[in-house]
């Protein structure tokens, strides 16, 4: 496969869990908003904004990070390249480029989401409730993976498609995780209260987690155990664990479909034997917030890595 065609369908995939991520974070905020406050919080909107790493840009447009500023900065403004607009815009770019190497199927939901969205855009705002757009994003992206898992062969393309959505995955789902990290101020009375709980059962509804987890662990919710689940657990589909394993799993396949491996099969199985080897207890040790920041940067070294190696059209 072209290097440029294997380099659009990979984006594909992360501008659509891009998307899908900047509804959930807009959720996540709309939903701890709606807790009293307290003393010693930060805001919420700000502690999004700074654990989703948009803080910058929105602060130069907006200043002031009031939820309605947040929802045209995250959901509609062309000038933030992470918005719902932009990603889903660039997602179905980069599928009309590589058109042929796409199912009917695929393209058909990547085409619809674009052209409902400019639907969406020529609406009043104030008529748009943000739970229907949050419910049309999850619906919009949800469609596109499965015409991807149901229709695509089992070829290197859909295998650089699934390293995209993997890798932007773990990236966001670290994220989400952190948002609760920039909500609480370190102080060590807010931890284990009924608001610290709440606050981490909110993330796991915005996430589409919380049946899920229920079923795993059942009982109370606590902050170890909803580290363990989006960190550890493989059984969870969003956890870090599950994205690090499917992208060995898919970069070990293209190392069998090319005939030869190369370092990035290496640093993909270092980084899922140390995830792994990981407790609960260790985590909490180092910081969740400083063990989360050091894995996105790990994420996104890989990410480099792997544009290197097979989407800079100089296979190394």
């Amino acid at each position: 496969m072209l290097s440029r065609t294997a380099d659009n369908l990979y984006w594909i995939a992360r501008y659509m869990e891009r998307a899908d991520t900047a509804a959930r974070l807009l959720e996540v905020g709309s939903r701890i908003s709606l807790i009293p406050s307290a003393h010693g919080y930060r805001s919420e909107w700000d502690s999004l904004l700074q654990a989703s790493g948009m803080a910058e840009g929105f602060l130069r447009k907006y200043g002031d990070p009031v939820q309605r500023n947040l929802e045209s900065w995250l959901f509609f403004d062309r000038d933030n390249p992470s918005s719902v607009a932009s990603s889903i815009t660039a997602a179905r770019e980069n599928g009309r480029i590589v058109r042929t190497a796409l199912t009917t199927q695929v393209w058909d939901a990547l085409n619809t989401a674009f052209q409902e969205l400019r639907v969406l855009e020529r609406k009043e705002r104030s008529r748009l409730e943000l739970s229907e757009l949050v419910d049309w994003v999850t619906r919009q992206t949800a469609m596109v993976r499965g015409a991807i898992d149901a229709t695509l062969l089992r070829n290197d393309g859909y295998s650089f498609l699934n390293i995209g959505y993997y890798l932007e995955r773990a990236d966001n789902t670290a994220r989400l995780m952190d948002v609760k990290y920039y909500v609480l101020l370190p102080r060590v009375e807010f931890v284990g209260s009924g608001l610290d709980n709440y606050q981490w059962s909110t993330l796991l509804r915005a996430m589409g987690a919380q049946r899920a987890f229920h079923w795993a662990y059942g009982g109370e919710v606590t902050s170890a155990k909803i580290a363990d689940f989006l960190i550890l657990n493989r059984q969870c589909p969003r956890s870090l664990t599950t994205c690090v394993a499917g992208i060995e799993n898919h970069l070990s396949r293209l190392a069998k479909a090319y005939g030869r491996e190369t370092e990035l099969q290496d640093r993909a199985r270092a980084l899922l034997a140390a995830l792994e080897a990981e407790t609960v207890e260790r985590i909490f040790e180092e910081g969740l917030h400083e063990y989360l920041s050091r894995f996105i940067g790990e994420a996104a070294e890989l990410g480099g890595a792997i544009h290197e190696v097979y989407l800079s059209g100089e296979m190394r």
